[in-house]
């Protein structure tokens, strides 16, 4: 068995197909991040471990998540729709396979509309900033990844904001971890929902702001 968390605010309406895709011996695990729009009857509705997580933040979501999880190898995933669950072996498998300690999948745009100009010029300078700071190989911050649940747990992840998916990197690049990433489809969000990040020019610039910290600490 190996487990998803996907983080969730107010995502309701891309749950059913998100859910509907996930592969046979993945099970989900969705962290409610203070919606309004009834997720967790929703996720519970497709057999869905539901969390509550009341400390709002996509950090906040996604450690309750794992947290949660129980299983050897734990992923992650969008839960807008903007990722198709059953691509999910692809950054599992390495993991589960011991050739890798955590993979991330890098985001290939299925049309113009699934990844905003703006957006994607943030990540490729934070990937470069990556790079050139960390040393680590890659060229996409994608939230599609997967690694060992207790080795997770000890890298002692504290960002609780946007800066989460980043500090998991940096952390475990420091820790000597093998990183690699692979590709996958990336379409845009289901009708009905709005990325916090992506979505806005705002959005982007916190995220920036909150993966910029993570850099520079520790």
């Amino acid at each position: 068995m190996t487990d998803v968390v996907l983080p969730c605010l107010d995502e309701a309406a891309a749950l059913p197909w998100v859910l509907s895709r996930i592969p046979a011996g993945y099970r989900a695990i969705v962290a409610d991040n203070g919606s309004t729009d009834g997720p967790a009857q929703v996720a519970t509705a497709h057999g869905a471990i539901v969390v509550s997580v009341p400390q709002r933040g996509f950090g906040a979501a996604a450690h309750a998540g794992l947290l949660a999880a129980t299983a050897d190898v734990v992923c992650f995933l969008d839960a807008d729709g903007s990722f198709d669950p059953a691509q999910l072996p692809r950054v599992a498998e390495p993991v589960a396979a011991g050739t890798a300690d955590l993979v991330l999948g890098r985001r290939r745009p299925t049309t113009r509309r699934a990844w905003p100009f703006h957006a994607r010029v943030a990540n490729a300078v934070l990937a470069w900033r990556l790079r050139t700071v960390i040393g680590v190989a890659l060229h996409d911050l994608g939230p599609m990844r997967a690694a060992r649940r207790v080795e997770l747990l000890a890298l002692d992840l504290r960002d609780r904001r946007f800066g989460y998916p980043l500090e998991m990197v940096v952390t475990a690049a420091r820790a000597g971890w093998r990183i690699g990433e692979v590709d996958v489809d990336y379409a845009p969000r289901a009708t009905g929902t709005r990325s916090k990040v992506t979505g806005t020019v705002t959005g982007t610039a916190r995220a920036i702001r909150d993966m910029g910290k993570v850099l520079t600490a520790r």
